[in-house]
């Protein structure tokens, strides 16, 4: 009943927290899209010295006229909307999910027996620790080397997450250590928001209200922060929905297939950033195409030697050692309510169905057993692999 109940409560959190980052990530697009279509106004009576720039849009039946300030108005309006609560609802739900999940369950989703074998305590503390490095360092980069150190900056943050990855690939399994660089990356982007982006702009209203000039430096360091953000978002996504695919996070360096795949989404958004300003740059998208072809090139696993012979009971017996415990009518590993996406291993008819699975699972990527609970060795999936191949016959 707790097992059922934990999933049921995970799916409410994930929910919650696909809801909200819609939003986040909708809001960040946007306003992003936004700043990269300014132009300046039509009409010198529609340009007075505080218009930095506007656009013109049509959406849902009317046309919408939108202005921006280079610093400020006049005068503040009655009515100012905020963007926050976005960003902060995706990550509290973000960080529920990987807390009920991953630090809940370290020894089912954190560790790998096979790779370090760390306590669930000290599994628990080197993720939060990580959390915190690494908005420390990140806002060490943007504080130290401002705003005109951009691309220096983007090198130093891709040095440091490589040497975390790197590290992490012989501590966590490797899907802990693909969700836990997503972690980081989503931490750092709510705390722009809560400790740069939002404070900025509570110093230019407050200027404002008190009849003071506002010092556009701190319009300046939200929006570095905003953009940071915009290009965050896409490597965010791909490291949630690596888990998907064991493929990814099963390679043998994981840590280098994640890299890959990081830039690869920083590049796409980079590319649409570029077009919304009115530079199509083909060669991004190609290059990116490259890349990804590369990269699966690269991560495609030699296929196992089929020498030996391997009888049916000897891969049954191999399969109710290391896989039934999750994948059974009732399965027995704590924390697991149902079969993993329904599938069950216990007669010859449902291993022979699911060979496809065992060979993607358990052979090629070696995703399974979840962090090796069950301890299944490499001659075990080598004897696996050889009755694969031999065509995954009942004898």
């Amino acid at each position: 009943m707790e097992a059922y109940a934990g999933e049921w409560l995970q799916f409410l959190i994930r929910w919650v927290h696909l809801i909200t980052g819609i939003a986040w990530i909708g809001a960040s697009f946007y306003f992003i899209w936004l700043d990269n279509h300014l132009r300046p106004p039509l009409a010198a009576s529609d340009a007075p010295d505080a218009i930095g720039g506007e656009v013109w849009a049509i959406h849902g039946g009317g046309f919408y006229h939108v202005e921006k300030f280079r610093v400020a108005p006049a005068a503040l309006p009655p009515t100012l909307h905020w963007f926050k609560w976005e960003a902060y609802s995706t990550w509290l739900s973000g960080f529920a999910l990987f807390v009920v999940l991953y630090w809940w369950h370290a020894d089912t989703y954190m560790i790998d027996r096979s790779v370090a074998a760390l306590s669930p305590a000290q599994a628990v503390t080197i993720s939060g620790a990580l959390l915190l490095v690494g908005w420390l360092v990140y806002d060490q980069l943007c504080k130290r080397l401002g705003f005109t150190h951009e691309r220096l900056l983007g090198v130093l943050l891709v040095a440091f997450l490589t040497v975390v990855a790197w590290g992490l690939s012989h501590l966590f399994s490797g899907r802990a250590m693909f969700i836990q660089i997503g972690a980081m990356l989503g931490t750092m982007m709510a705390a722009n928001v809560l400790l740069v982006i939002i404070p900025s702009q509570r110093v230019l209203v407050a200027a404002k209200e008190e009849g003071r000039a506002p010092d556009p430096i701190h319009g300046l360091r939200g929006k570095q922060r905003s953009v940071h953000n915009n290009y965050l978002t896409l490597p965010v996504l791909v490291t949630m929905i690596s888990n998907h695919y064991p493929m990814t996070y099963g390679h043998p360096h994981p840590w280098i297939v994640l890299l890959a795949m990081l830039l690869l989404a920083a590049w796409v958004r980079h590319f649409f950033n570029l077009r919304h300003r009115g530079r199509t740059v083909w060669a991004i998208p190609a290059s990116a195409a490259v890349g990804a072809l590369a990269l699966a090139i690269a991560i495609a696993p030699a296929k196992p030697s089929g020498a030996m012979r391997v009888s049916f009971a000897d891969a049954q017996s191999i399969i109710r050692a290391r896989c039934t415990a999750c994948h059974a009518v009732q399965p027995r590993q704590q924390g697991i309510a149902v079969a993993p996406k329904g599938i069950v291993l216990e007669t010859p008819a449902q291993i022979v169905a699911n060979a496809a699975a065992i060979r993607a699972q358990a052979v090629t990527s070696r995703a399974m057993p979840l962090g090796n609970l069950t301890g299944m060795t490499d001659d075990e999936r080598a004897r696996l692999a050889a009755w694969l191949d031999a065509g995954a016959h009942v004898d």
